[in-house]
C-alpha cells in the first residue's frame, strides 16, 4: 500500500453551476427613460437619436416597447393602443400633422435607430403588426397618420420592413367590413406614389402577396371591377385603376386560351367550338383583335413540331391551318382581322427559325381555305408596317405574289 497522503478537500473553493436567473421585466421603466430622452430634447429628433444611441437601454428586451413610445408617446397598454401610466411626450407620429414633411422625420430617425441597432426591425414589425390590427382603436386623423408613415417606410427602404407585416393585418374581415382598410390603403398609395412609380408599388404589393388580392381590401358590398374604378379614379389614382383592368383584360385571355386549348386538343366539332368562342367572346368583351391573336397561338401550340425533318413539320401546320380555316374565317371578318392574323404569321416565323421557311406556304394555305383574301395579301406584300423578318419573308412570298398578279390580271 501507498504511504502517501490522500488529498483533501480542506481549502478548496467548489464551483457551482450557475441558474439561469430572469431579470424582473421592468418595461414601464424602459418607457420613462426613453420619454424623458424625448423631453430633455425637446422632440429634436437627431439630437433624441443621439441621446437614445449613447444609452445603455436594455433594447434587446424592450424593443416593442420603445416603438410604443416613438408611436403613441408613451408605452401603451397590452393587447390595447391605450395609454399605460406613466409619463408621455407629444412628439409621436401620431401626435403629428397628417403630412409627410411632419411624418418624415420620424421616419428617419426610426432609419436611423435600425442601422444602429438592427435587430429592433423584428420589433418595429411586431408593433406595427399590432396598431394595424386595431385600427378601429385609432381616431380617423391617426389611422391617415400611420398610412403615410408607412408608406414613407417603404419610400425610404426602412431597413427589412417586410411589406406582408402590413398588408396581411389589415385583411382582418371587421377592420374590412368597417370600411376602415379601404381608406388606409389609399392614403398609403396616394403617399407612396408621390415619389415612387406604379412598378415599384407593384414591387411591394407581389412581395406582400397582395399583387392579385387588391379587391380584398374593399367591403364585400364594393367587391367588383366597377367599385375598384371607381374608387381610385376618384382617389386620383387613375394608373392603378388601369393596372387592374389589364389584369382583368389578361385573366379574360388567359382563361379564354386555356378553354379553347382544350376544345382544340378534344378535337371538337367545329362548329361548336365557334359557338363557344362567340359566347366566350361576348361574355368577356373580347376586342376582335385579340380574338384573332388567341385563335392563331392556340392553333399553332397544338400542332406537332417534332418531325424529323422541315418538311413534315410543314405538313403538320398546313394540316392544322386546313382542319380549323373555318373557325379562323369566322373571326377573321374584316381587311384589318386579316391583316392582324398575317402579323402574327409572321411573328412567329421571325421569332422560331425553323418556321422561316414555311411562310409562303402558309400564307398560301390560308388564301386557298378562304380565310386570306387577296386585297389583305398584297397590301402586307407592299405595305406591311411590321418590320421584323420582313425583307426576308417578303422576299420568300414573291413567287406567290407573282402568281395572284398574273390570275389578277388574266382575269
Amino acid at each position: 500500500m501507498s504511504s502517501k497522503e490522500k488529498p483533501t478537500l480542506g481549502g478548496t473553493r467548489i464551483k457551482t453551476r450557475k441558474r439561469n436567473i430572469a431579470a424582473p421585466l421592468d418595461p414601464a421603466a424602459f418607457a420613462d427613460v426613453v420619454v424623458q430622452i424625448y423631453l430633455d430634447n425637446d422632440g429634436d429628433l437627431e439630437l433624441v437619436a443621439k441621446n437614445v444611441e449613447s444609452s445603455d437601454l436594455n433594447f434587446s428586451r424592450y424593443g416593442d416597447t420603445f416603438f410604443e413610445v416613438a408611436f403613441t408617446g408613451g408605452r401603451t397598454q397590452p393587447g390595447t393602443i391605450k395609454p399605460d401610466e406613466g409619463e408621455r411626450h407629444p412628439y409621436s407620429i401620431i401626435e403629428c400633422e397628417a403630412n409627410r414633411e411632419a411624418i418624415l422625420p420620424s421616419v428617419i430617425y426610426v432609419q436611423k435607430i435600425l442601422r444602429r441597432k438592427p435587430f429592433l426591425i423584428k420589433n418595429l414589425e411586431n408593433v406595427m403588426r399590432r396598431f394595424l390590427q386595431s385600427l378601429e382603436l385609432f381616431e380617423e386623423n391617426e389611422r391617415k397618420k400611420l398610412a403615410i408613415f408607412t408608406a414613407l417606410a417603404f419610400s425610404q427602404k426602412l431597413s427589412g420592413l417586410p411589406p406582408e407585416a402590413v398588408f396581411q393585418p389589415l385583411l382582418k374581415d371587421n377592420l374590412v367590413g368597417k370600411g376602415l382598410v379601404l381608406p388606409f390603403i389609399t392614403d398609403f398609395f396616394k403617399e407612396y406614389l408621390v415619389d415612387n412609380s406604379l412598378e415599384d408599388l407593384i414591387s411591394i404589393l407581389k412581395r406582400g402577396k397582395m399583387e392579385d388580392n387588391l379587391m380584398e381590401f374593399f367591403p364585400s358590398a364594393k367587391r367588383s371591377a366597377e367599385g375598384f374604378s371607381e374608387h381610385f379614379t376618384k382617389a386620383g389614382l387613375v394608373p392603378l385603376v388601369e393596372y387592374n383592368e389589364n389584369k382583368i383584360f389578361e385573366a379574360k385571355l388567359k382563361d379564354m386560351k386555356s378553354a379553347l386549348t382544350t376544345l382544340i386538343a378534344e378535337e371538337s366539332d367545329i362548329s361548336e367550338v365557334i359557338e363557344i368562342v362567340k359566347l366566350r367572346v361576348k361574355d368577356a368583351n373580347l376586342p376582335d383583335i385579340e380574338v384573332v391573336r388567341i385563335l392563331w397561338d392556340v392553333l399553332m401550340d397544338a400542332v406537332q413540331w417534332s418531325g424529323k425533318n422541315q418538311q413534315q413539320n410543314a405538313n403538320s401546320a398546313l394540316r392544322q391551318v386546313k382542319t380549323w380555316a373555318t373557325l379562323l374565317s369566322s373571326f377573321c371578318t374584316s381587311g384589318k382581322l386579316e391583316l392582324e392574323l398575317i402579323y402574327k404569321v409572321q411573328m412567329q416565323c421571325y421569332e422560331d427559325a425553323k418556321l422561316m421557311k414555311l411562310f409562303p406556304e402558309i400564307v398560301r394555305s390560308l388564301y386557298d381555305q378562304d380565310v386570306l383574301a387577296e386585297d389583305t395579301i398584297l397590301h402586307w406584300f407592299r405595305k406591311g408596317t411590321n418590320p421584323k423578318g420582313r425583307q426576308t419573308l417578303v422576299k420568300s412570298l414573291e413567287p406567290f405574289i407573282k402568281w395572284l398578279e398574273e390570275a389578277e390580271e388574266e382575269e
